[in-house]
């Protein structure tokens, strides 16, 4: 299956909230708050990406950005588009729109029992950066952080 990888628009965001209601890992966010990651006007600047296949959005990304760092917020692929390197398009492009605005590192929290996400992160980069007790709630878990150092803009 062919796809690309583009900016996220608002006709996209009920597709969005659906992946991400498919996925328990993934965090469920109100309406608003992806109607915020796209708008440019918004007080926190963010990237919002998705993956569209022929027959509709599949997967998703969003980041903030507070440069020289962001902060990867969310990533979901639907159940049967996953193992098919749309996680890795999705990251690629974010990184590199992020890394050609002045982004130095990428970061992100997950799960301490998400060793699916964290070996994914893994290979793509990522390295260990820390962790918070007991950070998640439902049931009551420790975040990992991870970082991506990213290369430097040469302009």
């Amino acid at each position: 299956m062919s796809f690309f990888v583009r900016a996220m628009r608002e006709s996209d965001i009920e597709r969005v909230m659906t992946i991400a209601a498919s996925l328990a890992e993934a965090p469920h966010w109100p309406r608003e708050a992806y109607i915020a990651a796209i708008a440019p006007d918004s007080t926190l600047r963010r990237v919002a990406l998705v993956a569209q296949f022929a027959d509709g959005v599949a997967g998703f990304v969003v980041a903030s950005v507070l440069a020289p760092q962001s902060e990867l917020e969310s990533i979901a692929v639907t159940s049967t588009a996953q193992r098919q390197g749309v996680a890795t398009a999705l990251l690629r492009e974010l990184t590199g729109e992020l890394s050609a605005s002045g982004v130095e590192e990428l970061l992100l929290e997950l799960r301490a029992s998400n060793a699916r996400a964290a070996d994914f992160y893994e290979q793509y980069g990522f390295m260990p950066a820390g962790r918070r007790r007991s950070y998640y709630q439902d049931p009551v878990e420790d975040a990992l952080l991870l970082r991506l150092n990213l290369p430097k803009n040469k302009s």
